[in-house]
């Protein structure tokens, strides 16, 4: 896949333009040139944003495993496709074949069958971050079946109801977990889920803890047991273009978790695509995204992505702060790290700590820096180019989601200048909108509107899983023949983009637009604070006043609470205006976040509007504990 890359900015114009200007005949070439297929498609595209349907590559017959797997066999079949680093940073780690991935795939894809799994059936993978949840993922693709990952972190509450959200008859979990010096128990919240989900006959168990659990006869099986009887050698499902690949689930801002349906080929050909123009991938380097396969990151840039590409793609089950703050960096020196990919969540945190964490250890083997999952601040982005990527490794600030399933924006490293806090330009394929309160595109630079995309990509997700209404309502309704992304956007002088936060993020403030992102970053910059979010409350006279939720670094945490918000204050006055000044502060012990780092602005906007009693389920937070102590900060 030679020709994939983009090597400068001047062939990243040439590329975008003949990109947007024949879309349809862009992406047939990529597709024919660089994947397996068992039949040609006799359609590139079909679409209509209003109904919503989007169709790639009808009539095309293929199966994406094949393409991950089979086809690198006879080039790279002796080279890592995963290279496995467990949670013990004494334990070895594991190196997997294509051969071998490819063998243990073909022998789970029969486990699969021979418990009566056949083509369109989802499957529910409750799995940590472990070989088997990527075997499993692409099992499943391999027969046709339709995988449901859910991050093993979520509830009991959670996973019943994305078990029965898509009909699952089938869940795939393990007996627990490590997650730094901690075991979990992953067994008793299946078991606790299936209570409520008495449709669901087989449960497969992976063992990793080897702790004790309850085994219910004739649903509950090992699943070592199984693969040991089982063939190494299993034919592939032919599938149509548009056939269902996955089911993911997001929780959105409100009502129920949506289901996106992302299908096979637009999926492949997207994620292939992206993988190796963002992160520049060659032969020989080593690829490591920290994010957990239960997320989109995880679906598209640790197995499809970079698995099309015949690249070494590395999973890590533990934590960055275990068994100390070095672990993220120990692991970088010993596998030769090329690319590393992270969230500015895990950024901040390990900035808090001492440097010489990461000064310990040799990245002169990085290449290419990325985050993930939201909005890097600028100090934070400053802290990562300096201290890790040593300023000469290029930062990729991506922006995606999970209903677009593949990277939208983002810089091309060492083609596209880089500004700190911007996602810069929309890759190939990609044609944004900012649209203004009059529903109309705002055209030319230094502006600020609400962002859209006017063209369908091929990794968008097809629909809401059962609920087709729902997902025409929630993205295609706002605005004529587009797809609304929930998010706000400025343009700056040169066409850069800048994520500015959702859009229910946006707080009107005496008619001033307020993005809570500019002014986070702005209250980030002083050097007591950790991290803040921003919310909106009533307020008589402005019709709504602006509300700081603020943890503190340990040095922070003995200063003068009074003065120290009038120095916030006054940072936000000389960085954004006075208009931007908070008229509530509230320090906390922490925000609360999901499991993919992104803090609940909801929550926080329900306690400011004292509506406690209705934050609904919280129990999928990555912390819900810190809720009750912020609920209690506001009535003080």
């Amino acid at each position: 896949m030679s020709n994939y890359h983009i090597k400068h900015l001047e062939e990243y114009w040439q590329v975008y333009r003949k990109s947007v200007r024949h879309p349809e005949h862009f992406w047939e070439e990529i597709a024919e040139e660089h994947f397996v297929w068992r039949k040609r498609w006799d359609k590139v595209l079909e679409w209509d944003f209003d109904t919503p349907i989007v169709k790639w590559f009808q009539g095309g017959q293929l199966n994406i495993t094949e393409n991950c797997l089979d086809r690198h066999l006879a080039t790279r079949g002796n080279q890592t496709a995963l290279l496995f680093e467990p949670n013990d940073p004494n334990s070895p780690a594991e190196h997997i074949s294509y051969s071998e991935l490819h063998q243990r795939v073909c022998k789970m894809a029969n486990v699969l069958k021979s418990k009566g799994v056949q083509k369109g059936d989802r499957i529910c993978i409750y799995l940590p971050m472990i070989p088997e949840l990527a075997v499993a993922v692409l099992a499943c693709a391999r027969i046709g079946a339709v995988h449901s990952v859910v991050f093993a972190g979520f509830s009991s509450t959670a996973l019943a109801t994305r078990i029965q959200d898509c009909d699952c008859r089938m869940v795939i979990c393990s007996d627990g977990s490590y997650r730094g010096e901690k075991i979990l128990d992953l067994k008793s919240i299946v078991d606790q889920a299936l209570e409520e989900c008495p449709e669901v006959s087989t449960v497969l168990v992976v063992q990793r803890t080897l702790q004790d659990i309850a085994m219910v006869q004739d649903r509950d099986f090992y699943m070592a047991d199984l693969l040991e009887k089982s063939s190494a050698d299993c034919p592939i499902e032919i599938m149509e273009a548009e056939d269902p690949l996955f089911i993911l689930y997001t929780s959105g801002s409100t009502g129920k978790p949506k289901g996106m349906l992302h299908t096979t080929a637009g999926y492949m050909v997207y994620t292939a695509y992206t993988f190796k123009n963002v992160f520049q991938y060659r032969d020989g380097d080593v690829y490591w995204c920290t994010a957990d396969i239960g997320w989109i990151t995880g679906h598209s840039y640790i197995v499809y992505g970079p698995l099309c590409n015949g690249a070494t793609s590395v999973m890590f089950e533990g934590v960055p702060s275990y068994p100390d703050f070095g672990r993220f960096w120990e692991i970088v020196q010993k596998h030769k790290v090329s690319q590393f990919y992270t969230a500015p969540t895990a950024i901040r945190a390990l900035a808090k700590e001492n440097v010489d964490y990461v000064n310990s250890y040799d990245l002169s083997s990085l290449k290419v820096l990325g985050t993930v999952g939201e909005p890097i601040n600028e100090e934070a982005w400053h802290w990562y180019n300096e201290n890790v990527g040593k300023k000469n490794s290029p930062i990729a600030d991506t922006w995606f989601q999970t209903e677009t399933g593949g990277i939208m924006i983002s810089p091309i490293p060492y083609s596209t200048p880089t500004i700190p806090t911007f996602a810069t330009l929309p890759l190939p394929g990609v044609q944004l909108a900012l649209m203004d309160h009059e529903r109309e595109e705002i055209k030319g630079n230094q502006v600020h509107g609400k962002l859209c995309i006017k063209f369908p990509w091929p990794s968008m997700a097809r629909t809401i899983y059962g609920d087709h209404d729902r997902y025409r309502e929630t993205y295609f309704s706002a605005y004529d023949q587009m797809y609304f992304t929930g998010d706000g956007a400025m343009r700056d002088a040169v066409g850069y983009y800048r994520i500015t936060g959702r859009v229910d993020d946006v707080i009107i403030v005496s008619g001033h637009n307020i993005g809570t992102a500019p002014v986070e970053d702005a209250i980030n910059e002083h050097p007591a604070v950790a991290e803040s979010a921003i919310v909106g409350y009533p307020h008589d006279v402005k019709g709504n006043a602006l509300y700081a939720y603020i943890t503190l670094k340990e040095s922070g945490e003995d200063r003068n609470h009074d003065n120290l918000r009038k120095e916030i204050n006054e940072l936000i006055r000389s960085r954004i205006g006075p208009i931007a000044k908070m008229d509530k502060i509230q320090f906390t012990q922490g925000l609360p976040k999901t499991r993919s780092g992104k803090i609940m602005r909801r929550i926080l906007r329900k306690i400011a509007h004292d509506e406690s009693n209705q934050l609904g389920d919280i129990s999928t937070l990555l912390n819900p504990e810190v809720v009750e102590s912020i609920i209690k900060g506001a009535m003080i």
